[in-house]
């Protein structure tokens, strides 16, 4: 079990440079803006300007325009990281907490800090659910607080375990190559392929979940 938790390690022998796939994607993405526009660069316009039309409308509040940008850089940023740890030998990052943990809690902490000085009435209001029996608002009061306090973890944990549950199932099910037949191999390696695209889904979603619940958090401040 250790040696099959060990493609997890950060730590090298000689010099940690496994965190260096996170930066990977700022050397091969900015050129796509000088070079001239071809279906690639027009592919990326058009989802970028989705995301944005995705996000405006969960964020509903026009004073914070250009607010979509970070959504939208978060949801690339995640997503690329996971299409990384795709590749044979390149480090996962995202399946990590100090990765995950390290995106989730500045902006959590940075719009509750916003929400409780501009808007203290209002962030005090969503502590109280509408219609909610008086007897039950101490309790329900101390749920909601719970519920906002472990937010970032929530997140982190999320995208960390999909993450993990993943590579650990391809790593499990090619271990068991070696010993198999011929048309089990040729069964195992179609599964692996399967489990691939499915993988590949799945980083597109969990890059989406992250951001989308991040923007409706910042929009709960508002």
């Amino acid at each position: 079990m250790t040696n099959l938790f060990s493609s997890f390690d950060p730590t090298t022998n000689f010099l940690s440079l496994n965190w260096m796939s996170t930066l990977m994607m700022f050397i091969i993405i900015p050129s796509m803006y000088w070079l001239i526009p071809s279906r690639l660069n027009m592919l990326w316009i058009n989802i970028l300007m989705a995301l944005n039309k995705e996000f405006k409308l969960l964020i509903k509040h026009n004073s914070f325009n250009g607010s979509t940008i970070i959504f939208i850089s978060l949801f690339m940023f995640i997503m690329l990281n996971n299409f990384m740890g795709l590749f044979p030998y390149i480090f996962t990052s995202s399946s990590h907490m100090n990765f995950t943990l390290a995106l989730s809690m500045p902006l959590w902490l940075g719009f509750s800090l916003y929400g409780w000085c501009k808007n203290t009435t209002h962030m005090f209001a969503h502590l109280v659910p509408q219609g909610a029996p008086s007897l039950l608002l101490p309790f329900l009061v101390l749920v909601e607080s719970i519920s906002n306090i472990i937010r970032p973890g929530t997140l982190a944990i999320r995208l960390t375990a999909n993450m993990i549950a993943g590579h650990l199932l391809v790593t499990l099910m090619g271990n068991y190559g070696s010993s198999l037949s011929l048309i089990f191999l040729q069964v195992l390696i179609f599964s692996q392929i399967l489990l691939l695209m499915l993988e590949s889904a799945v980083a597109i979603i969990q890059a989406y979940v992250f951001s989308v619940l991040t923007t409706l958090y910042f929009s709960e401040i508002q």
